[in-house]
Protein backbone atom coordinates (compact mmCIF):
# COMPACT_ATOMS: atom_id res chain seq x y z
CA UNK A 1 0.00 0.00 0.00
CA UNK A 2 1.38 3.14 -0.60
CA UNK A 3 1.96 6.25 1.37
CA UNK A 4 -0.58 8.88 1.34
CA UNK A 5 -1.15 12.06 2.99
CA UNK A 6 -0.81 12.56 6.40
CA UNK A 7 1.52 9.61 6.78
CA UNK A 8 5.17 9.55 8.35
CA UNK A 9 7.91 9.15 6.03
CA UNK A 10 10.19 5.98 6.50
CA UNK A 11 13.02 6.14 8.08
CA UNK A 12 15.69 4.01 6.09
CA UNK A 13 19.20 4.51 5.08
CA UNK A 14 20.16 6.22 1.57
CA UNK A 15 23.50 7.11 0.39
CA UNK A 16 24.40 10.79 -1.07
CA UNK A 17 27.58 11.71 -2.51
CA UNK A 18 30.00 13.60 -0.88
CA UNK A 19 33.95 15.32 -1.63
CA UNK A 20 34.37 12.32 0.42
CA UNK A 21 32.86 9.47 -1.48
CA UNK A 22 29.00 7.83 -0.64
CA UNK A 23 27.75 8.55 2.56
CA UNK A 24 24.82 7.18 4.40
CA UNK A 25 22.03 9.44 5.33
CA UNK A 26 18.69 8.30 6.96
CA UNK A 27 15.77 9.58 5.14
CA UNK A 28 14.32 10.78 8.80
CA UNK A 29 17.16 13.25 8.69
CA UNK A 30 17.12 14.00 5.16
CA UNK A 31 13.64 14.67 5.29
CA UNK A 32 12.50 14.83 8.36
CA UNK A 33 12.71 18.27 9.25
CA UNK A 34 10.69 21.50 7.80
CA UNK A 35 9.17 21.94 4.47
CA UNK A 36 10.80 19.48 2.05
CA UNK A 37 9.57 19.00 -1.95
CA UNK A 38 10.66 14.88 -2.59
CA UNK A 39 10.41 13.85 -6.23
CA UNK A 40 11.68 10.63 -7.55
CA UNK A 41 12.61 9.43 -10.33
CA UNK A 42 12.59 6.18 -12.30
CA UNK A 43 16.21 6.28 -13.23
CA UNK A 44 19.23 9.24 -13.60
CA UNK A 45 20.43 10.05 -16.78
CA UNK A 46 17.22 8.99 -18.33
CA UNK A 47 15.31 10.65 -20.93
CA UNK A 48 12.28 12.24 -19.31
CA UNK A 49 14.66 12.61 -15.68
CA UNK A 50 17.36 14.31 -17.65
CA UNK A 51 15.46 16.16 -20.21
CA UNK A 52 12.64 17.92 -17.75
CA UNK A 53 12.07 16.66 -14.63
CA UNK A 54 15.29 17.47 -12.53
CA UNK A 55 16.00 20.54 -14.89
CA UNK A 56 12.79 22.17 -13.80
CA UNK A 57 13.65 21.44 -9.68
CA UNK A 58 16.86 22.86 -10.38
CA UNK A 59 15.81 25.72 -12.64
CA UNK A 60 12.90 26.68 -10.22
CA UNK A 61 14.69 25.85 -6.84
CA UNK A 62 14.51 30.06 -5.80
CA UNK A 63 10.84 29.77 -6.50
CA UNK A 64 10.72 27.22 -3.98
CA UNK A 65 12.33 28.49 -1.65
CA UNK A 66 10.37 31.27 -2.33
CA UNK A 67 7.60 29.66 -1.36
CA UNK A 68 8.80 28.57 2.20
CA UNK A 69 10.87 25.47 1.01
CA UNK A 70 13.75 24.63 2.98
CA UNK A 71 15.36 21.31 1.07
CA UNK A 72 14.53 19.82 -2.54
CA UNK A 73 15.41 16.32 -2.93
CA UNK A 74 15.76 13.87 -5.63
CA UNK A 75 15.78 10.62 -5.09
CA UNK A 76 16.25 6.97 -7.61
CA UNK A 77 16.85 3.56 -7.15
CA UNK A 78 20.22 4.06 -8.68
CA UNK A 79 23.45 3.67 -6.73
CA UNK A 80 25.04 7.30 -4.97
CA UNK A 81 27.89 7.49 -7.76
CA UNK A 82 25.70 7.52 -10.45
CA UNK A 83 23.28 10.09 -8.44
CA UNK A 84 26.49 11.84 -8.07
CA UNK A 85 27.54 12.21 -11.43
CA UNK A 86 23.94 12.70 -12.67
CA UNK A 87 23.68 16.15 -9.79
CA UNK A 88 26.97 17.28 -11.48
CA UNK A 89 25.69 17.16 -14.89
CA UNK A 90 22.43 18.65 -14.28
CA UNK A 91 24.17 21.56 -12.00
CA UNK A 92 22.11 20.32 -8.76
CA UNK A 93 24.52 21.64 -6.01
CA UNK A 94 22.87 23.75 -3.65
CA UNK A 95 19.64 23.28 -5.25
CA UNK A 96 18.30 19.50 -4.96
CA UNK A 97 19.94 17.19 -2.76
CA UNK A 98 20.94 14.03 -5.00
CA UNK A 99 19.71 11.33 -2.67
CA UNK A 100 20.44 7.17 -3.54
CA UNK A 101 17.77 4.43 -2.68
CA UNK A 102 20.32 1.99 -4.23
CA UNK A 103 18.03 -1.17 -2.70
CA UNK A 104 14.65 0.45 -3.53
CA UNK A 105 14.19 0.24 0.72
CA UNK A 106 13.18 3.44 0.22
CA UNK A 107 10.68 3.21 -2.32
CA UNK A 108 9.27 -0.21 -1.27
CA UNK A 109 9.12 1.39 1.99
CA UNK A 110 6.60 3.89 0.58
CA UNK A 111 4.87 1.21 -1.50
CA UNK A 112 5.97 3.37 -4.79
CA UNK A 113 7.80 0.93 -6.74
CA UNK A 114 7.34 0.13 -10.85
CA UNK A 115 8.49 -3.12 -12.98
CA UNK A 116 10.93 -1.67 -15.25
CA UNK A 117 12.23 -4.99 -16.46
CA UNK A 118 10.77 -5.15 -19.46
CA UNK A 119 13.25 -1.85 -20.10
CA UNK A 120 16.00 -3.84 -18.45
CA UNK A 121 15.70 -1.51 -15.06
CA UNK A 122 14.30 -4.11 -12.84
CA UNK A 123 12.14 -2.51 -9.98
CA UNK A 124 12.68 0.94 -9.76
CA UNK A 125 10.53 4.01 -8.62
CA UNK A 126 7.40 5.48 -9.74
CA UNK A 127 7.54 8.83 -10.59
CA UNK A 128 6.04 11.52 -8.27
CA UNK A 129 6.40 14.27 -5.92
CA UNK A 130 5.76 14.81 -2.47
CA UNK A 131 5.51 18.14 -0.21
CA UNK A 132 6.29 17.37 2.63
CA UNK A 133 6.26 19.25 6.82
CA UNK A 134 8.28 17.73 9.65
CA UNK A 135 8.14 14.01 7.22
CA UNK A 136 4.24 14.24 7.24
CA UNK A 137 3.44 13.95 3.75
CA UNK A 138 0.59 16.87 3.01
CA UNK A 139 0.64 16.19 -0.55
CA UNK A 140 1.69 13.65 -3.02
CA UNK A 141 1.39 13.72 -6.45
CA UNK A 142 1.79 10.47 -8.37
CA UNK A 143 2.58 10.01 -12.02
CA UNK A 144 -0.69 7.90 -13.72
CA UNK A 145 1.49 6.59 -16.10
CA UNK A 146 4.68 7.57 -18.65
CA UNK A 147 5.37 11.67 -18.86
CA UNK A 148 5.83 14.26 -16.53
CA UNK A 149 2.72 16.14 -15.12
CA UNK A 150 1.27 15.54 -12.06
CA UNK A 151 4.87 15.19 -10.32
CA UNK A 152 6.48 18.23 -12.21
CA UNK A 153 7.89 21.77 -10.65
CA UNK A 154 5.16 23.60 -11.70
CA UNK A 155 2.58 20.94 -10.15
CA UNK A 156 4.42 21.03 -7.04
CA UNK A 157 4.80 24.97 -6.96
CA UNK A 158 0.76 25.11 -7.66
CA UNK A 159 0.34 22.62 -4.27
CA UNK A 160 2.67 25.04 -2.27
Amino acid sequence: MAISVGDKIPDVTLRTMTADGPAAIQSGDALGSGKVVLFAVPGAFTPTCSDHHLPGFVLRADDLAGKGVDTVACIAVNDAFVMGAWGDAQGTDGKVLMLSDGNGEFTAAVGLEMDGSGFGLGTRSQRYAAILEDGVVTELMVEPGPGLAASSVEAVLDKL
